[in-house]
C-alpha cells in the first residue's frame, strides 16, 4: 500500500461520522415540508422527482462548508436543476483540455415514501427520520422483506430512511471524496485529473434526465476539460448475495410503450351497443404476457440478462362503474438488453393478434412511446422520448481496470468478507452489472453526434451508439431499495467514499 492509498483511506475513515451526519440530514430534510400546508411554504411531494430543491440546497451548502470545494463558487445548480462541484489542481503543470475528467453522478430524488406504511409495518422506524423507537423495530419484517440484513449485532451501522440505499448515499460518499482530494492534493491526490461531481434531479420519473440535458445543451459546444473520460454512477452496486459494492459495467435500457384502445361507450345492461376497449385491451395485456413468457420476440445477453416487458400502468375512462368504458390506456415497461431496439419493441406489440382482432372489432388501438412533459424544480422541460438507452463497458476498457486497481489499494486491505457470503464487503472487488436502472441511460448519444470534446476520450462504441466509459460504485443493496424498511450499512460511505477519491488518480497514471 502506498502512502497515498493509506492516508485515503485513512482519512474516509475519520470523515465517515461526518458522512453519517450528511446522509441522515438529507433523508430527513423532507419532513420540513410534506406536512406543511402548501401556502405555509409546503410540499407534500418534497424529496421526489423534481420536488428536490430544499435537499439540494442542504447539498449544496453542506459541499461549500466542509470544503469539498476550493472555492464556493465551484459549487452551484446548472441551468436543469442538477447540483454540480468540481474540484482539480491548478498548480500541477498540466494544462486543464489535458486533464482526465472524471464525472461523479448520483440522483437526489427517491421514490414516493409511503410513510404511513413504514409506521404501520417497520413501527419504530420512520421514512424520513429514520429509528424512532428501536424497542418496537419490527425485526421481523425487515429480514423478510429486505434483500439482505447485517447480522442484528451489527445493526448500530444501519442508517434508515427513504433514500438511503437509493441512492443519497453515493452523493454524500462523492462530497466526502472530493474533500479528500482537496486535503491531499499536496500528495498528488489530483494531478492530472478534474473532477465534476454531480448531484441530479428527476432520476426515477424520468432515467439519466440530468446527464440528458449535458448530452443534449452542454456536450455539443463545450471545452475537453468539460467532457468526461469516465463516469463513475454512484447508485447502490450491491447484491444481496454476491456482496456490497460491486464494480459495475453495464445495464439494461429501459422504454415505456403505451397503448391506448378507443372504443365505444354504452349502458352497462345493453353491451352490444358499445365497443368495449376493456375487454379488448385486457386481451393485448394477456397476449403480450404470454409472448414474454414464451420469449417470443426478446433477445438474452449472457452479460447483461434477458430483455423483458411487464403491463406497469392503466387508466381507465368511463362514465360509471355501470357502462362501457369509453378508453382504456396502459404501458408496458419494457426493458432493452444488447441486440434489442425501441423501435422493433413498438413493432413487436403492434404485431400482436389481439391488437388486429381489436382494430378488425372496430376499435382504435394506437401504440407509442410517451414523452416526459413534467418540468424540472428548476422549471426546464426536457420533453424527451421516454427511452432509456442501456449500456455496456468492455471488462478490458482501462476505466474497469482502473476501478479494480483502486478497489484492492483502498478497500481490500481493510475488508475480509468473501464474494457469495451476502451483502457484505468483500476483500476481492466484485466486477458485475445492474438488473435495474441508472443515470447512466441518459449519457449515450447516437453514433454520428458531433461532440468535439470527447476526441481522444476513449468512449464507448457500438452499431449505433456511443458513450463516454462507464462504471458503477455506490452503497446500498439493489434488492432493498425502493422497499419499506430501505436501509445502508454506514460502513459502505466509508469505503466508497475511499474508492471515489483513489480512482481519477489511478485512472490518470498515478499510481
Amino acid at each position: 500500500m502506498s502512502n497515498l492509498d493509506a492516508r485515503i483511506a485513512e482519512l474516509a475513515a475519520k470523515y465517515l461520522p461526518l458522512a453519517s451526519e450528511m446522509l441522515k440530514e438529507a433523508i430527513r430534510i423532507p419532513a420540513d415540508y410534506v406536512d406543511k400546508p402548501v401556502d405555509q411554504g409546503g410540499d407534500p411531494h418534497c424529496g421526489t422527482s423534481n420536488h428536490e430543491f430544499p435537499r439540494l440546497d442542504y447539498l449544496r451548502k453542506k459541499v461549500i462548508e466542509i470544503k469539498a470545494v476550493r472555492r464556493p463558487e465551484d459549487a452551484f445548480f446548472d441551468d436543469f436543476g442538477n447540483l454540480v462541484w468540481c474540484v482539480e489542481d491548478p498548480n500541477d503543470g498540466i494544462p486543464s483540455a489535458e486533464k482526465k475528467v472524471i464525472y461523479i453522478d448520483g440522483h437526489t430524488d427517491t421514490v414516493k415514501p409511503l410513510r404511513a406504511q413504514w409506521r404501520e409495518k417497520v413501527v419504530g422506524v420512520d421514512c424520513f427520520n429514520g429509528i424512532t423507537d428501536a424497542a418496537k423495530v419490527n425485526k421481523a419484517f425487515l429480514n423478510k422483506e429486505l434483500g439482505y440484513m447485517p447480522p442484528e449485532t451489527e445493526w448500530n451501522h444501519l442508517i434508515f430512511g427513504r433514500g438511503s440505499a437509493d441512492q443519497l448515499g453515493g452523493v454524500v460518499a462523492a462530497a466526502i471524496a472530493t474533500k479528500i482530494l482537496l486535503e491531499l492534493e499536496g500528495e498528488g491526490a489530483l494531478k492530472g485529473v478534474i473532477v465534476r461531481s454531480y448531484a441530479t434531479a428527476c432520476e426515477e420519473d424520468n432515467d439519466g434526465a440530468g446527464p440528458m440535458y449535458l448530452v443534449r445543451k452542454v456536450f455539443p459546444t463545450a471545452p475537453a476539460e468539460i467532457i468526461p473520460d469516465v463516469v463513475i454512477l454512484t447508485d447502490g452496486s450491491g447484491c444481496s448475495k454476491q456482496g456490497a459494492l460491486g464494480i459495475y459495467r453495464g445495464q439494461r435500457g429501459r422504454m415505456q410503450i403505451e397503448v391506448t384502445v378507443t372504443g365505444k361507450s354504452c349502458h352497462g345492461s345493453m353491451p352490444w351497443e358499445g365497443k368495449n376497449p376493456l375487454e379488448f385491451g385486457g386481451a393485448i395485456v394477456k397476449e403480450a404476457a404470454e409472448k414474454y413468457d414464451q420469449r417470443v420476440g426478446f433477445k438474452d445477453d449472457k452479460f447483461l440478462g434477458h430483455g423483458t416487458r411487464t403491463a406497469s400502468w392503466a387508466r381507465l375512462d368511463t362514465p360509471s362503474d355501470c357502462a362501457v368504458p369509453e378508453r382504456f390506456t396502459f404501458r408496458f415497461d419494457r426493458r432493452l438488453t444488447i441486440g434489442e431496439t425501441p423501435e422493433q419493441s413498438v413493432a413487436d406489440v403492434e404485431a400482436l393478434d389481439s391488437v388486429a382482432t381489436a382494430r378488425k372489432a372496430g376499435l382504435s388501438v394506437e401504440v407509442s412511446i410517451p414523452t416526459y412533459t413534467d418540468a424540472s424544480w428548476k422549471g426546464y422541460v426536457l420533453n424527451n422520448p421516454q427511452v432509456y438507452l442501456g449500456w455496456l463497458t468492455p471488462e478490458e476498457h482501462p476505466a474497469v481496470q482502473a476501478a479494480v486497481s483502486a478497489y484492492r489499494k483502498v478497500i481490500s486491505p481493510h475488508v475480509d468478507g468473501k464474494i457469495g457470503s451476502g451483502g457484505v464487503l468483500t476483500k476481492e472487488p466484485r466486477v458485475d452489472r445492474w438488473v435495474f436502472s441508472t443515470d447512466g441511460v441518459g449519457f449515450p448519444v447516437p453514433k454520428a453526434a458531433d461532440i468535439p470534446g470527447s476526441v481522444k476520450k476513449n468512449w464507448v462504441f457500438n452499431d449505433v451508439y456511443k458513450h463516454p466509459a462507464m462504471i458503477g460504485f455506490g452503497p446500498g443493496i439493489e434488492q432493498n431499495t425502493h422497499k419499506i424498511g430501505e436501509c445502508v450499512d454506514e460502513r459502505e460511505l466509508q469505503h466508497c467514499a475511499a474508492f471515489l477519491a483513489r480512482f481519477p488518480g489511478v485512472y490518470a497514471g498515478n499510481l
